[in-house]
């Protein structure tokens, strides 16, 4: 059963990382890193090829207010996003009794390999369980996003079944691979 959130006002924080809501001020750093080509096709979207591109997202961010900006402490600048969004188990038999929300996110080229998501996603589950009250997490990852494959294995996700996605963005249906992490699974 899905469940309606508001991130507007949380504030998380990791050793590297402040999770909060997107700024209108977010817009540049936004851009700098969703304009990267590869960073948004590994999501489904194409990469932003416009500041306006990237203010129609940022709008959309403070609209439906799921959304956590990813804040590096150091550098003090938005480096991704991570969202918490409904979720593919929701139209599933087995979890459709179960509060259940899934998570997708993006990170800056700049700072993959530095383990931030793993961080991040981490700090969000534990959230997402032991605040919102949530049964259980999902997520997924495109067949060939190996990246993500490791983000999700490492934050005790199992897989549950292949899928596919369309981007109408893209014009291209992914293969993908869903995965669910249950509350009483979490550490």
């Amino acid at each position: 059963m899905d469940t309606k959130i508001d991130l507007s006002n949380i504030v998380l924080e990791t050793d590297k990382l402040i999770l909060r809501a997107f700024r209108e001020d977010d817009l540049k750093d936004l851009y700098n890193y969703a304009s990267v080509p590869g960073v948004g096709e590994m999501a489904g979207w194409p990469h932003h090829t416009s500041i306006e591109v990237s203010k129609e997202i940022l709008n959309s961010f403070l609209k439906n207010k799921e959304v956590f900006a990813l804040e590096h402490k150091t550098d003090k600048k938005v480096i991704g996003s991570l969202g918490i969004h409904n979720s593919w188990a929701n139209e599933d038999e087995k979890f459709k009794d179960l509060k259940v929300k899934k998570i997708g996110y993006v990170l800056s080229k700049d700072y993959w390999g530095q383990g931030l998501m793993p961080e991040a996603v981490n700090k969000v589950l534990d959230y997402a369980f032991n605040m919102l009250g949530l049964d259980a997490i999902s997520c997924e990852h495109f067949k060939d996003n190996l990246q993500s494959k490791m983000v999700i294995e490492k934050s005790g996700f199992k897989f549950v079944k292949e899928g596919k996605f369309t981007s109408n963005s893209l014009g291209k249906t992914f293969d993908e691979m869903e995965y669910i992490l249950f509350k009483k699974d979490f550490n």
